[in-house]
Protein backbone atom coordinates (compact mmCIF):
# COMPACT_ATOMS: atom_id res chain seq x y z
CA UNK A 1 0.00 0.00 0.00
CA UNK A 2 0.96 3.78 -0.48
CA UNK A 3 3.39 4.72 1.77
CA UNK A 4 2.34 7.57 4.72
CA UNK A 5 2.84 11.01 3.87
CA UNK A 6 1.26 14.39 4.99
CA UNK A 7 -1.83 15.46 3.52
CA UNK A 8 -1.42 17.55 0.56
CA UNK A 9 -2.02 20.83 0.95
CA UNK A 10 -2.23 22.05 -2.56
CA UNK A 11 -3.88 19.87 -4.67
CA UNK A 12 -4.50 22.15 -7.78
CA UNK A 13 -2.47 21.00 -10.31
CA UNK A 14 -3.93 17.30 -9.42
CA UNK A 15 -7.37 18.34 -9.61
CA UNK A 16 -6.41 20.80 -12.90
CA UNK A 17 -5.27 17.43 -14.24
CA UNK A 18 -8.42 15.50 -13.64
CA UNK A 19 -10.19 18.35 -15.69
CA UNK A 20 -11.99 19.68 -12.53
CA UNK A 21 -12.06 23.55 -12.20
CA UNK A 22 -9.53 25.37 -10.28
CA UNK A 23 -9.45 29.14 -8.90
CA UNK A 24 -5.78 29.61 -10.82
CA UNK A 25 -4.37 27.41 -13.74
CA UNK A 26 -1.29 25.15 -11.98
CA UNK A 27 2.02 25.97 -12.85
CA UNK A 28 5.45 24.03 -12.81
CA UNK A 29 8.14 24.18 -15.61
CA UNK A 30 10.29 21.23 -16.89
CA UNK A 31 13.80 20.77 -15.69
CA UNK A 32 13.34 23.69 -13.18
CA UNK A 33 15.03 21.79 -11.26
CA UNK A 34 18.64 22.00 -12.92
CA UNK A 35 21.62 24.29 -13.80
CA UNK A 36 19.92 27.25 -14.45
CA UNK A 37 20.18 27.37 -10.22
CA UNK A 38 23.32 28.56 -8.83
CA UNK A 39 22.36 26.46 -5.68
CA UNK A 40 22.17 23.57 -7.81
CA UNK A 41 25.60 23.70 -8.26
CA UNK A 42 26.01 24.03 -4.66
CA UNK A 43 24.32 21.01 -3.48
CA UNK A 44 25.94 19.13 -6.90
CA UNK A 45 29.41 19.40 -5.89
CA UNK A 46 31.86 17.34 -7.45
CA UNK A 47 29.89 14.54 -8.34
CA UNK A 48 28.99 14.03 -11.51
CA UNK A 49 25.14 13.92 -13.25
CA UNK A 50 24.40 10.42 -12.40
CA UNK A 51 25.82 10.61 -9.27
CA UNK A 52 23.41 13.32 -8.24
CA UNK A 53 20.79 11.13 -9.44
CA UNK A 54 22.09 7.81 -7.77
CA UNK A 55 22.03 9.34 -4.41
CA UNK A 56 18.32 9.96 -2.58
CA UNK A 57 19.78 12.67 -0.14
CA UNK A 58 21.05 14.65 -3.24
CA UNK A 59 18.39 14.11 -5.79
CA UNK A 60 15.53 15.03 -2.93
CA UNK A 61 17.43 18.49 -1.91
CA UNK A 62 17.62 19.36 -6.05
CA UNK A 63 13.98 18.28 -6.39
CA UNK A 64 13.34 20.81 -3.78
CA UNK A 65 15.43 23.66 -4.64
CA UNK A 66 12.73 25.01 -7.26
CA UNK A 67 9.96 24.78 -4.89
CA UNK A 68 11.73 26.81 -1.77
CA UNK A 69 12.86 29.47 -4.43
CA UNK A 70 9.53 29.97 -6.10
CA UNK A 71 7.65 29.22 -3.13
CA UNK A 72 4.31 29.72 -3.67
CA UNK A 73 4.05 30.54 -7.37
CA UNK A 74 4.69 26.51 -8.75
CA UNK A 75 2.33 24.18 -7.93
CA UNK A 76 4.53 21.22 -8.52
CA UNK A 77 7.71 19.35 -8.26
CA UNK A 78 9.02 16.96 -10.20
CA UNK A 79 11.98 14.35 -9.47
CA UNK A 80 15.55 15.18 -10.09
CA UNK A 81 16.45 12.02 -12.30
CA UNK A 82 16.81 10.99 -16.20
CA UNK A 83 15.07 9.39 -18.49
CA UNK A 84 18.53 7.14 -19.61
CA UNK A 85 17.87 5.31 -16.11
CA UNK A 86 16.75 2.60 -18.35
CA UNK A 87 19.10 1.75 -20.74
CA UNK A 88 21.41 2.02 -17.66
CA UNK A 89 18.88 -0.67 -15.85
CA UNK A 90 18.76 -2.89 -19.37
CA UNK A 91 22.87 -2.88 -18.96
CA UNK A 92 24.06 0.01 -21.34
CA UNK A 93 27.01 2.04 -20.39
CA UNK A 94 26.10 6.06 -20.41
CA UNK A 95 28.11 8.74 -19.56
CA UNK A 96 27.15 12.25 -19.39
CA UNK A 97 29.51 14.41 -20.35
CA UNK A 98 29.90 18.12 -19.67
CA UNK A 99 29.46 20.82 -22.54
CA UNK A 100 28.03 17.77 -24.72
CA UNK A 101 25.24 15.78 -23.05
CA UNK A 102 24.73 11.61 -23.16
CA UNK A 103 27.23 9.44 -24.39
CA UNK A 104 26.90 5.71 -25.15
CA UNK A 105 30.14 4.38 -25.57
CA UNK A 106 28.49 1.14 -27.23
CA UNK A 107 25.46 1.78 -28.95
CA UNK A 108 23.28 -0.84 -30.38
CA UNK A 109 24.72 -1.17 -34.12
CA UNK A 110 22.37 -4.15 -35.20
CA UNK A 111 19.71 -6.64 -34.35
CA UNK A 112 22.67 -9.02 -35.09
CA UNK A 113 24.34 -7.11 -32.57
CA UNK A 114 25.23 -9.37 -29.12
CA UNK A 115 23.92 -6.34 -27.05
CA UNK A 116 20.60 -6.04 -28.33
CA UNK A 117 20.06 -10.07 -27.86
CA UNK A 118 21.07 -9.38 -24.44
CA UNK A 119 18.75 -7.10 -23.95
CA UNK A 120 15.93 -8.22 -25.47
CA UNK A 121 16.42 -11.71 -23.28
CA UNK A 122 17.07 -10.12 -20.31
CA UNK A 123 13.89 -10.34 -17.30
CA UNK A 124 15.34 -6.82 -15.90
CA UNK A 125 14.63 -6.41 -12.11
CA UNK A 126 13.46 -2.46 -12.13
CA UNK A 127 13.28 -2.62 -8.64
CA UNK A 128 16.49 -3.17 -7.69
CA UNK A 129 18.00 -1.76 -10.86
CA UNK A 130 16.40 1.71 -10.42
CA UNK A 131 15.95 1.55 -6.14
CA UNK A 132 18.07 4.82 -5.84
CA UNK A 133 15.85 6.52 -7.77
CA UNK A 134 12.38 5.25 -5.78
CA UNK A 135 14.38 6.21 -2.29
CA UNK A 136 14.97 9.89 -3.74
CA UNK A 137 11.40 9.79 -4.49
CA UNK A 138 9.91 8.40 -1.13
CA UNK A 139 12.94 10.50 0.82
CA UNK A 140 11.53 13.52 -1.70
CA UNK A 141 7.42 13.43 -1.02
CA UNK A 142 8.50 13.16 2.65
CA UNK A 143 10.80 16.21 2.81
CA UNK A 144 7.88 17.73 0.65
CA UNK A 145 5.23 17.57 3.78
CA UNK A 146 2.42 18.30 1.52
CA UNK A 147 3.14 21.45 -0.02
CA UNK A 148 2.77 20.80 -3.91
CA UNK A 149 2.35 17.30 -5.45
CA UNK A 150 5.50 15.83 -6.90
CA UNK A 151 6.02 13.99 -10.68
CA UNK A 152 7.65 11.18 -11.49
CA UNK A 153 8.74 10.31 -15.17
CA UNK A 154 10.18 8.26 -17.84
CA UNK A 155 11.23 8.29 -21.43
CA UNK A 156 8.96 6.78 -23.93
CA UNK A 157 10.33 3.97 -26.40
CA UNK A 158 11.21 5.55 -29.21
CA UNK A 159 13.02 8.49 -27.61
CA UNK A 160 14.99 5.98 -25.86
CA UNK A 161 15.50 3.57 -28.61
CA UNK A 162 16.90 6.50 -30.22
CA UNK A 163 19.86 7.43 -27.60
CA UNK A 164 20.27 3.44 -27.53
CA UNK A 165 21.15 3.56 -31.31
CA UNK A 166 22.70 6.96 -31.44
CA UNK A 167 24.96 6.99 -28.93
CA UNK A 168 23.51 10.12 -27.80
CA UNK A 169 22.30 13.46 -29.17
CA UNK A 170 22.32 14.15 -32.93
CA UNK A 171 20.54 15.77 -35.28
CA UNK A 172 20.53 13.18 -38.27
CA UNK A 173 19.52 10.61 -36.86
CA UNK A 174 20.61 8.24 -39.07
CA UNK A 175 21.09 5.69 -37.35
CA UNK A 176 17.50 5.51 -35.61
CA UNK A 177 15.92 5.84 -39.12
CA UNK A 178 18.14 3.19 -40.30
CA UNK A 179 16.64 1.13 -37.48
CA UNK A 180 13.03 1.73 -38.50
CA UNK A 181 13.31 1.41 -42.24
CA UNK A 182 15.91 -1.62 -42.20
CA UNK A 183 15.07 -3.40 -38.98
CA UNK A 184 11.50 -2.43 -38.30
CA UNK A 185 10.06 -6.27 -36.83
CA UNK A 186 13.45 -6.03 -34.74
CA UNK A 187 12.81 -1.89 -33.87
CA UNK A 188 9.31 -2.62 -33.06
CA UNK A 189 10.71 -5.50 -30.41
CA UNK A 190 12.53 -3.65 -28.77
CA UNK A 191 10.09 -0.60 -28.17
CA UNK A 192 7.91 -3.27 -26.58
CA UNK A 193 10.61 -4.39 -24.22
CA UNK A 194 11.12 -0.72 -23.31
CA UNK A 195 7.62 -0.33 -22.88
CA UNK A 196 7.26 -3.13 -20.28
CA UNK A 197 10.19 -1.44 -18.45
CA UNK A 198 8.57 2.21 -18.60
CA UNK A 199 5.29 0.65 -17.27
CA UNK A 200 7.06 -1.03 -14.32
CA UNK A 201 9.59 1.96 -13.28
CA UNK A 202 5.92 4.61 -13.63
CA UNK A 203 4.34 1.79 -11.53
CA UNK A 204 6.87 1.73 -8.79
CA UNK A 205 7.83 5.32 -8.55
CA UNK A 206 3.84 5.75 -7.74
CA UNK A 207 4.34 2.96 -5.03
CA UNK A 208 7.16 5.50 -3.87
CA UNK A 209 5.38 8.41 -3.38
CA UNK A 210 4.92 9.97 -7.21
CA UNK A 211 1.21 11.70 -7.38
CA UNK A 212 1.60 11.70 -11.02
CA UNK A 213 3.59 10.61 -14.09
CA UNK A 214 4.69 12.44 -17.54
CA UNK A 215 6.11 10.60 -19.94
CA UNK A 216 8.75 12.77 -22.36
CA UNK A 217 9.26 11.63 -25.99
CA UNK A 218 11.55 14.02 -26.65
CA UNK A 219 12.01 12.87 -30.18
CA UNK A 220 8.83 12.12 -31.34
CA UNK A 221 9.01 14.61 -34.29
CA UNK A 222 11.61 13.36 -35.93
CA UNK A 223 9.24 11.24 -36.91
CA UNK A 224 6.61 11.16 -39.90
CA UNK A 225 2.84 11.25 -39.09
CA UNK A 226 3.26 7.58 -40.29
CA UNK A 227 5.61 6.38 -38.65
CA UNK A 228 4.84 7.91 -35.83
CA UNK A 229 1.44 6.21 -35.34
CA UNK A 230 3.37 3.23 -36.55
CA UNK A 231 6.27 3.45 -34.26
CA UNK A 232 5.30 5.52 -31.42
CA UNK A 233 2.00 5.68 -30.50
CA UNK A 234 1.80 1.84 -29.47
CA UNK A 235 4.18 2.29 -27.04
CA UNK A 236 2.54 5.55 -25.58
CA UNK A 237 -0.61 3.62 -25.83
CA UNK A 238 0.55 0.07 -24.05
CA UNK A 239 2.12 2.59 -21.13
CA UNK A 240 -1.39 4.53 -20.60
CA UNK A 241 -3.48 1.12 -20.60
CA UNK A 242 -0.77 -1.14 -18.25
CA UNK A 243 0.10 1.23 -15.41
CA UNK A 244 -3.47 1.80 -14.71
CA UNK A 245 -3.79 -2.14 -13.93
CA UNK A 246 0.06 -2.52 -12.60
CA UNK A 247 -0.93 0.25 -10.11
CA UNK A 248 -3.90 -1.70 -9.45
CA UNK A 249 -1.86 -5.11 -8.60
CA UNK A 250 0.44 -3.54 -6.56
CA UNK A 251 -2.51 -1.94 -4.54
CA UNK A 252 -2.05 1.63 -5.73
CA UNK A 253 -4.29 4.61 -6.48
CA UNK A 254 -4.15 4.97 -10.36
CA UNK A 255 -2.15 8.58 -10.53
CA UNK A 256 -3.11 11.35 -14.06
CA UNK A 257 -0.76 10.21 -16.58
CA UNK A 258 0.96 12.97 -19.01
CA UNK A 259 2.29 12.30 -22.47
CA UNK A 260 4.71 15.15 -23.79
CA UNK A 261 5.46 14.34 -27.49
CA UNK A 262 7.61 17.26 -28.60
CA UNK A 263 7.54 18.12 -32.17
CA UNK A 264 4.35 15.53 -33.16
CA UNK A 265 2.39 18.64 -33.87
CA UNK A 266 0.36 16.47 -36.34
CA UNK A 267 -0.22 13.35 -33.98
CA UNK A 268 -1.86 16.19 -31.46
CA UNK A 269 -5.75 14.70 -32.20
CA UNK A 270 -4.54 10.96 -31.83
CA UNK A 271 -2.62 11.89 -28.51
CA UNK A 272 -6.10 12.89 -26.76
CA UNK A 273 -7.18 9.62 -27.48
CA UNK A 274 -4.03 7.50 -26.28
CA UNK A 275 -5.36 7.35 -22.64
CA UNK A 276 -3.62 10.34 -20.99
CA UNK A 277 -5.13 12.72 -18.72
CA UNK A 278 -3.26 15.24 -19.66
CA UNK A 279 -1.15 16.11 -23.40
CA UNK A 280 1.69 18.33 -23.20
CA UNK A 281 2.38 20.89 -25.87
CA UNK A 282 5.51 22.22 -26.84
CA UNK A 283 6.11 26.16 -28.37
CA UNK A 284 5.01 25.10 -31.49
CA UNK A 285 1.63 24.59 -31.04
CA UNK A 286 -0.89 27.56 -31.24
CA UNK A 287 -2.74 27.18 -28.01
CA UNK A 288 -6.01 28.72 -29.21
CA UNK A 289 -5.97 26.10 -32.17
CA UNK A 290 -4.54 22.93 -29.44
CA UNK A 291 -7.73 23.84 -27.46
CA UNK A 292 -9.93 23.34 -30.53
CA UNK A 293 -8.38 20.09 -31.36
CA UNK A 294 -8.61 18.90 -27.86
CA UNK A 295 -11.99 19.46 -27.40
CA UNK A 296 -12.13 19.15 -23.65
CA UNK A 297 -11.01 15.37 -23.84
CA UNK A 298 -7.87 15.98 -21.89
CA UNK A 299 -5.99 19.07 -20.03
CA UNK A 300 -3.42 20.38 -21.75
CA UNK A 301 -0.04 21.52 -20.64
CA UNK A 302 2.18 23.78 -22.06
CA UNK A 303 3.25 26.15 -23.80
CA UNK A 304 5.65 28.96 -23.68
CA UNK A 305 8.50 29.33 -25.56
CA UNK A 306 11.58 28.65 -23.56
CA UNK A 307 13.66 31.32 -25.55
CA UNK A 308 11.38 34.32 -23.95
CA UNK A 309 13.25 33.79 -20.65
CA UNK A 310 16.54 35.43 -22.50
CA UNK A 311 14.23 38.04 -23.83
CA UNK A 312 13.43 41.46 -21.79
CA UNK A 313 10.46 41.52 -19.30
CA UNK A 314 8.09 43.03 -21.90
CA UNK A 315 8.40 40.19 -24.29
CA UNK A 316 7.89 37.88 -20.97
CA UNK A 317 5.04 39.75 -20.21
CA UNK A 318 3.25 39.54 -24.24
CA UNK A 319 4.50 35.88 -23.79
CA UNK A 320 2.50 34.86 -20.86
CA UNK A 321 -0.31 37.26 -21.86
CA UNK A 322 -0.91 35.67 -25.41
CA UNK A 323 -1.05 31.88 -23.95
CA UNK A 324 -2.95 32.86 -20.99
CA UNK A 325 -5.58 34.29 -23.98
CA UNK A 326 -5.17 31.58 -26.25
CA UNK A 327 -5.83 28.60 -23.05
CA UNK A 328 -8.94 30.48 -22.33
CA UNK A 329 -7.74 32.05 -18.90
CA UNK A 330 -7.05 28.79 -17.51
CA UNK A 331 -9.58 27.83 -14.58
CA UNK A 332 -9.94 24.71 -16.67
CA UNK A 333 -8.31 21.87 -18.70
CA UNK A 334 -4.60 24.03 -18.69
CA UNK A 335 -1.38 23.37 -16.74
CA UNK A 336 0.77 26.52 -17.34
CA UNK A 337 4.52 24.81 -18.49
CA UNK A 338 7.18 26.24 -20.93
CA UNK A 339 6.87 24.21 -24.21
CA UNK A 340 10.20 22.34 -23.44
CA UNK A 341 12.59 22.77 -20.64
CA UNK A 342 14.47 24.98 -19.19
CA UNK A 343 17.73 26.10 -21.43
CA UNK A 344 20.92 26.98 -19.72
CA UNK A 345 21.98 30.61 -19.04
CA UNK A 346 18.40 31.42 -17.89
CA UNK A 347 18.34 34.10 -15.27
CA UNK A 348 16.50 32.39 -12.39
CA UNK A 349 14.87 35.47 -11.63
CA UNK A 350 13.30 36.29 -14.93
CA UNK A 351 11.55 32.41 -14.73
CA UNK A 352 10.18 33.75 -11.61
CA UNK A 353 8.84 36.82 -13.44
CA UNK A 354 7.04 34.45 -15.39
CA UNK A 355 5.59 32.98 -12.85
CA UNK A 356 4.24 36.44 -11.53
CA UNK A 357 3.13 37.40 -14.84
CA UNK A 358 1.30 34.35 -15.16
CA UNK A 359 -0.88 35.01 -11.37
CA UNK A 360 -1.04 38.57 -12.64
CA UNK A 361 -2.91 37.50 -15.69
CA UNK A 362 -4.88 34.65 -14.37
CA UNK A 363 -5.77 36.12 -10.79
Amino acid sequence: MTKQFAPLKNDRLLRAARGEKVDRPPIWVMRQAGRYLPEYHEAKGKNDFFECCRSPEIASTLTLQPVDRYDGLIDAAIIFSDILVIPQAVGMDVKMVDGVGPKFPNPLHSPADEQYQEIIKRKVDVAKELDYVYKAITLTRTKLAGRVPLYGFCGAPWTLMCYMVEGGGTKLFREAKTWVYKYGKESKTLLQKLSEICVEHLALQVKAGAQIVQVFDSWAGELSPSSFKEFALPSLRYISEHLPRRLRELGEDVVPMVVFAKGAWYALDDLCESGYDVVGLDWLHDPAEAVKIARGRVTLQGNADPGVLYGSHESITAVAENVVKGFGGGKERWIVNLGHGITPGVNPDDLKFFFQEIHRCTT
